[in-house]
């Protein structure tokens, strides 16, 4: 990879807060006038300030408009912008305008488009044609930053910089002669000779082993599986080289604004695997994140509430800027529907539980024409006359009822670990089963602790546990010995932890650990498993034990225990009958360790979390675990000194809770909180000093 750029001199106590100016919540979203003329921009404004918008971002698709030819720069409409924006009282989330580059460059540097793995070139028309890695983009885009922060660097309506837009979005893998050279050069760092990055490779096996890093190419269409090792490699590559590319156009934008905060969108989800976040939290001055909803998933709110969490770990706590989400459908699912009546507040506030400190949307005003028109927007196309507007200025309202959470965080006492190179390499080719899906079991597990109402903090393996007397590990194929005797640690101490199947298996070179399965987990657990015996397509087992009768499917193992390990399920029929399916472990230290050998169907989920939450005395009090449906979660101020509940009613029936406060979206003092169908509540509470 090649960095153009340095922030060495850099210091981080000189860069202002994100939301400095700004009072309470921030409210808003991506902002597009190029797209408009000017009649419609200033009623913008106007509508702006009856929603109560008060941070936007701009500029980011703006390349073309701002340099529409090579060399001619025009800023008067983007100076205009910034100015009304300003007087209205609204800050700005800058971009780099980079997120797509305009026709001429493309035309006239083809070599900077990206590839597929087959070779297909990604061409100009959509957005993202660029590859990263290629020096000639790379020196556009960084000119382009530059000017961008030169012509703004003392503009008042500056709040932070927007770097670049969904970095690796739509092209997560680039198979580009540029990328090949890249990745060749990120191999020799990694490994140091070619005889180490042969040993990590295992080429011995097929004749692969390389004489130099110039044979290496990346794991394009090859008659047969390509090596894992190589796979996983060019994934972690892919994503340093993704995040290399924000640091080189955040270095950039430091050296002219070393006071301004800069960020990226991240796209923190079940749908998005392609760059590991957990590794770019520390080069962002503040984590944001882009969530939309899948109109087809019926528990939709779980999902987000998942992202959420996600997004709040891979912030390590800190509050979050939720960067894009939806006001109502978008227009890239199959089946693209608008959001049920309420559902809007609900999502919102959803986020801002989990610790978003500000609710924006993609975007402002629904466009006319171009690939997303039917994407939803803050004013939609039939204009302020309409339901959805009037959802939005309500948004508006509660958000400013709401301005005292800001800065406020999320206390949990369980954990889900969750690991991106987990995740890649256990979905590659040549496995036991195909059918293996790493966030499968991940929201399986959140699902059934979701609905006990017990709060989660999505952490990686080798974040800290010490805080936490749930630990739920599901699928981490790939785990370092620093990740296995963290996992480990935390039961010592007297955390219950849970594993599930698929856990442990190899090392992060991809290398079985040997000496039976399941790997780096077989002492903690106390189990030995010989061979996997993964079901066949529609092929399901029963499960009994002193926690019910279930289901599984998927996934089943010839497993054995060691002396003193509890079976507390095992298979009644199937190819392994007798065999243990569930079993517990007494870790000295007063924790234990639960493994569970099958893909249980959500009852059995549910009867197992429920009782590891029990036994790690997690489970929050009614009616959090008896009405399916209720959302519960706490933020709380630093000193502990005052809480504020956010309740938020997903069913069609009214719920009372024994709580009371202040409720801030009325403001009413309440001895009972009682939340309405389909609504939302949020309580704030003092203790005593």
């Amino acid at each position: 990879m090649r960095r153009r750029t340095t922030d060495g001199g850099f210091d981080a106590a000189q860069v202002r807060p994100w939301n400095d100016g700004l009072d309470g919540l921030a409210y808003g979203g991506d902002y597009n006038p190029e797209q408009w003329p000017l009649d419609v921009q200033l009623e913008d404004i106007e509508l702006m300030r009856e929603a109560g918008v008060n941070l936007l971002s701009v500029a980011i698709f703006s390349w073309a408009t701002i340099e529409p030819r090579e060399g001619e720069l025009d800023w008067t409409w983007l100076d205009a912008t910034l100015d009304r924006l300003h007087e209205a009282g609204i800050r700005v989330a800058l971009a780099t305008a980079t997120a797509s580059p305009p026709p001429w460059l493309t035309r006239k540097h083809p070599e900077i488009l990206p590839r597929l793995a087959d070779g297909t070139v990604l061409h100009q028309g959509g957005r993202q044609s660029y590859s990263v890695t290629h020096p000639v983009h790379r020196d556009y885009a960084l000119a382009m930053a530059g000017r961008i922060a030169e012509q703004y660097r003392d503009h008042p309506a500056l709040a932070l910089w927007h770097v670049d837009n969904e970095i690796g979005c739509h092209v997560p893998r680039d198979y580009s002669d540029a990328a090949a050279a890249a990745f060749r050069v990120w191999l020799a760092e990694r490994y140091g000779t070619v005889e180490a990055l042969n040993e990590a490779w295992g080429t011995a096996f097929w004749s692969q082993r390389y004489g130099s890093f110039d044979d290496v190419l990346p794991p394009l269409v090859a008659p047969a599986h390509a090596n894992p090792t190589q796979q996983l490699d060019f994934d972690r590559f892919s994503s340093d080289s993704l995040l290399d590319y924000y640091r080189d156009l955040r270095d950039t934008l430091r050296a002219i604004t070393p006071h301004v905060p800069t960020t990226t969108n991240l796209m923190a989800s079940t749908g998005t695997k392609g760059m590991d976040y957990f590794s770019w939290a520390p080069e962002l001055d503040v984590v944001a994140n882009d969530h939309y909803t899948a109109s087809a998933d019926r528990e939709r709110h779980v999902e987000l509430a998942f992202s959420a969490d996600l997004t709040r770990g891979i912030a390590g706590g800190a509050p979050w800027i939720l960067m894009e989400h939806s006001t109502g459908a978008v227009n890239w699912q199959p089946r693209n529907r608008a959001k049920a009546p309420g559902e809007l507040l609900r999502n919102s506030l959803a986020h801002v539980a989990r610790g978003a400190d500000a609710v924006m949307f993609f975007q402002w005003r629904a466009s006319k024409a171009g690939a997303e028109k039917y994407h939803s927007g803050m004013v939609p196309h039939a204009g302020t006359g309409t339901d959805l507007w009037r959802s939005v200025v309500e948004l508006g309202q509660a958000l400013r009822a709401l301005g005292e959470v800001r800065g406020s965080r999320v206390r949990s006492r369980a954990a889900l670990v969750m690991d991106y190179p987990a995740w890649w390499a256990s979905e590659l080719d040549s496995h036991p089963t195909a059918d293996v899906r790493y966030t499968d079991q991940l929201l399986a597990w959140y699902r059934e602790l979701w609905r006990l109402g017990v709060t989660v903090d999505v952490v990686p393996p080798t974040g800290a546990l010490d805080a936490y007397d749930l630990v739920v590990v599901p699928t981490l194929y790939v785990v370092t010995d620093e990740g296995a005797a963290n996992v480990a640690a935390a039961a010592e101490r007297g955390a219950t932890v849970v594993v599930t199947y698929f856990s442990g298996i190899v090392d992060e070179f991809d290398h079985v650990r040997l000496g039976g399965y399941p790997g780096a987990f077989r002492d903690l657990l106390g189990v030995r498993t010989e061979e996997f015996f993964p079901l066949l397509e529609d092929e399901a087992v029963r499960v009994s034990g002193s926690l019910g009768a279930f289901t599984a499917d998927l996934w089943t193992e010839k497993s054995s225990v060691a002396p003193g390990v509890e079976v507390l399920a095992a298979y009644d029929d199937g190819p392994l009958p007798a065999r243990p399916a569930l079993t517990r472990r007494a870790v000295p230290g007063g924790g234990s360790a639960w493994y569970v050998a099958t893909r249980l169907e959500a009852e059995g989920v549910a009867a197992v979390a429920r009782a590891a939450a029990a036994e790690a005395g997690v489970l929050p009090g009614a009616p959090a675990t008896e009405v399916d449906g209720l959302e519960l979660v706490r933020r709380w101020s630093d000193d502990g000194t005052r809480s504020w509940l956010f309740a938020i009613n997903h069913t069609d029936a009214e719920v009372g809770l024994a709580e009371a406060g202040t409720e801030l979206l009325t403001g009413a003092e309440v001895e009972k909180l009682t939340v309405p169908p389909g609504g939302v509540r949020v309580l704030r509470q003092d203790l005593p000093r």
